[in-house]
C-alpha cells in the first residue's frame, strides 16, 4: 500500500515525475488504449516522494507535453483509493485489497531541471 499517499485521499495536490515510457492496455471495452508510466513522484509541497511508480492514461494533456525519457513533468492530480487484487465470486476467491492512485491529471507541464518550480 502507498501509505504516503492514503495520508492524502481526497486531495489535489502537485507533483513531480519522471517519465518512463508509453504502454498500452485493454480497457473495459475490450479496445487497446495507450498508457504513461511515470517514475519517482515528488509532492512538490513537501519535497517528500509518494510513491514510486503510477500509470495514467495516455491523454492530450501528456500529449501536448512532448516527453521524451527522462523527462521531467510536474502535473496535479487527486489522491484516490481503488480495489487492486484477483475477485471470483463463483468460486469466493477475494484476494483483493485497497490502495492509491492518483487521478484526473491536469495542468501537466515539462519543466527542464534548472527550472523546478518553488513550493507554491
Amino acid at each position: 500500500m502507498r501509505k504516503e499517499l492514503a495520508a492524502q485521499n481526497g486531495n489535489r495536490k502537485k507533483f513531480r515525475a519522471v517519465f518512463a515510457r508509453i504502454g498500452k492496455k485493454v480497457n473495459y471495452k475490450g479496445y487497446s488504449e495507450e498508457t504513461i508510466l511515470l517514475k519517482n513522484i515528488v509532492s512538490i509541497e513537501t519535497n517528500q516522494v509518494m510513491t514510486d511508480h503510477v500509470w495514467f492514461a495516455f491523454t492530450k494533456g501528456f500529449e501536448q507535453a512532448l516527453l521524451k525519457v527522462g523527462d521531467s513533468i510536474e502535473f496535479e492530480a487527486r489522491v484516490k483509493e481503488y480495489r487492486k487484487g484477483y475477485v471470483n465470486k463463483n468460486y469466493k476467491i477475494d484476494n483483493s485489497s485497497n490502495d492509491y492512485k492518483l487521478s484526473h491529471p491536469t495542468k501537466i507541464r515539462k519543466v527542464e531541471i534548472g527550472t523546478l518550480s518553488s513550493r507554491e
